[in-house]
């Protein structure tokens, strides 16, 4: 072993037992127990996870939310960062050593989707909440000791110490880069610093409102305030979250809760008819009428990144269309992963957006049922665990 890591050679193309934090059904706790990662397949990567972090769609997803959605045992967790263990074949862009992150949604480079530079899904590797194998042979690559298969969470399940991907889903980071900081690009940094500039394009002057502070609406402030908007409104029902806020880009702050007015009103009357961009991270469909409001007749611009809950539809009437507000949604804040991922890293480590403020956990891989409960009270906005 080489720092606490098992030598590539000692395991490729093995069978690794390595310890894994399995949920069983909705909401039970979370149990370590050592698992059973297969190698890599063809256009695969088995990768060592060195850092993983907790985001809602992990919570949601343990809670069961999405009844349709469930599947047990399950491995989950997407946003993490770690070192290449072995590639299946046909692998030629990633290699044993990489430093990596990987990604919920891939980039294949070859289908459609992503041959258009309209948009960052991908056919084969795109995110799917839906899926729970692997797709060259619908397959686990997980299994208990007694053999029976552990399904996968959203092309990733980074919650063991050992993981098997997509070669689409597994984006190369400079080796000078810290694995710890970069752990928040697989998901809630990038999908929120990408909403603010590759979908919405904030521009220098404008007013923006974020409805709901936690990572992904933290960092579009952190977003908006390096494309210089002036005035980033942050709302939310929990105050505590406003000091943070105001140390990352917000500038004027809104809890709901102190008014007895729509919060919208109050932004109009703030920003003198409404803000330029509005940002609904709470995937709360009352919340997203809230920021459609929000926004300026003639042109505002209205991004949800929240994850709502089926079978709700959008609260609006087709009508409220035409005063010119516009709304669109967006997945890893429009980013292609493979592509685009490395350049905002670089980005990242120049000090454009300030990574280290996003953790404000930090706890070993066995206390992972505390991070969840830490998420829950709102006490964190990214807890980081250490494999």
């Amino acid at each position: 072993m080489e720092n606490g890591l098992r030598k590539p050679s000692e395991t490729t193309r093995k069978v690794i037992t390595c310890k894994a934090a399995i949920t069983w059904g909705p909401g039970e706790p979370f149990v370590i127990e050592e698992v059973k990662v297969d190698p890599p397949q063809k256009m695969e990567v088995r990768i060592k996870i060195l850092f993983t972090s907790i985001c809602h769609t992990d919570l949601s997803a343990w809670q069961g939310e999405n009844e349709a959605q469930r599947a047990y045992p399950r491995i989950l967790g997407h946003e993490a960062s770690g070192i290449v263990e072995s590639v299946g074949e046909g692998v030629m862009d990633i290699k044993e050593g990489d430093h990596v992150v990987p990604i919920f949604n891939g980039e294949c480079g070859d289908c459609p989707y992503c041959k258009c530079e309209k948009t960052n899904m991908c056919e084969r590797a795109g995110v799917n909440p839906f899926m729970t194998v692997m797709v060259n042979d619908g397959k686990s690559r997980f299994s208990c000791k007694e053999g029976k298969p552990i399904f996968h969470f959203l092309n990733t399940s980074t919650f063991c110490e050992y993981t098997v991907v997509e070669s689409a889903c597994v984006v190369k980071i400079d080796p000078d880069a810290s694995l710890k900081t970069m752990t928040l690009l697989s998901c809630g940094v990038s999908t929120g610093v990408g909403a603010a500039w590759n979908i919405a394009n904030v521009k220098a002057g404008s007013t923006v409102a974020i409805f709901g502070l936690g990572a992904v609406g933290l960092a579009v402030a952190e977003g908006a305030r390096a494309r210089g908007a002036t005035k980033i409104i942050g709302v939310d029902i929990n105050p505590n979250k406003f000091i943070k806020g105001r140390a990352m880009g917000i500038t004027d702050t809104i809890n709901p809760r102190d008014f007895e007015k729509p919060v919208h009103e109050c932004i109009r009357e703030m920003t003198g008819g409404g803000v330029d961009y509005s940002f609904e991270c709470a995937g709360i469909s009352e919340v997203l009428r809230e920021a459609f409001l929000a926004t300026h007749e003639g042109w505002g611009l209205t991004v949800i990144l929240g994850i709502h809950t089926s079978p709700k539809m959008l609260p609006l009437h087709p009508m409220e269309l035409f005063t010119g507000r516009v709304i669109i949604a967006t997945v890893f804040g429009g980013f292609k992963g493979k592509t685009q991922l490395p350049n905002f890293a670089k980005e990242c480590m120049q000090g454009v957006v300030n990574l280290e403020e996003f953790i404000t956990h930090e706890l070993p891989f066995e206390k992972i049922n505390e991070a969840f409960q830490l998420l829950i009270d709102g006490k964190s906005v990214r807890c980081l665990l250490h494999l």
